[in-house]
């Protein structure tokens, strides 16, 4: 969104005649770019949608707490990312508690709600994304799919440009090692 048009719309959503409106503007420009970075980080769509909706209504409740310091763009990329981490460790210690529920529950799969179309590559690359650590597999997904600048995700994760850079040349890495060993095993 250009910085004029996110400066109307923040104008908006301060006035209370206008924020309701404002805010389903907020919801059409943001949506569709939200949903897509939750989904490679929870793999499943109903609970992508479930973790966009959160996200909305935590932005809607804290509109007034925000200060403006980063973009719009880059404080709900902030809301989501933190919704999807919360939902991720909630799987985790669903599956330290029940490990045989876990593997009979399609949804708790990584890969689940893959597309079957989908062709060879985009599942390898998929599959080697997924192989990541949490925290580089996060930097991945906003740096290369997202095609965040390292400031912005920097923000987004609360952690240091030079942490970011360290993070995304090891995934980098992890993946073309993982890329490679399959390619060779053909």
């Amino acid at each position: 969104m250009v910085a004029t048009r996110e400066q109307a719309l923040l104008s908006a959503l301060q006035d209370p005649s206008k924020r309701s409106q404002a805010f389903g503007e907020l919801v059409s420009a943001y949506q569709r770019m939200l949903y897509q970075h939750i989904r490679r980080m929870v793999q499943d769509h109903d609970d992508t949608d479930d973790v966009l909706q959160n996200t909305f209504l935590k932005a809607w409740k804290n509109l007034d707490r925000f200060r403006g310091d980063a973009a719009l763009r880059t404080w709900l990329y902030r809301i989501a990312t933190n919704e999807a981490l919360t939902l991720l460790n909630q799987r985790k210690r669903r599956a330290y508690s029940d490990v045989e529920d876990l593997q009979d529950d399609p949804r708790h799969s990584r890969s689940a709600g893959a597309d079957p179309e989908g062709n060879e590559i985009q599942r390898q690359l998929q599959a080697a994304i997924e192989t990541l650590p949490e925290r580089q597999r996060m930097v991945f997904t906003l740096r290369y799919f997202d095609e965040m600048k390292y400031e912005e995700i920097a923000t987004v994760l609360e952690t240091s440009v030079g942490g970011l850079k360290a993070n995304y040349h090891h995934a980098v890495k992890k993946i073309e090692k993982y890329l490679s060993s399959r390619v060779n095993a053909i």
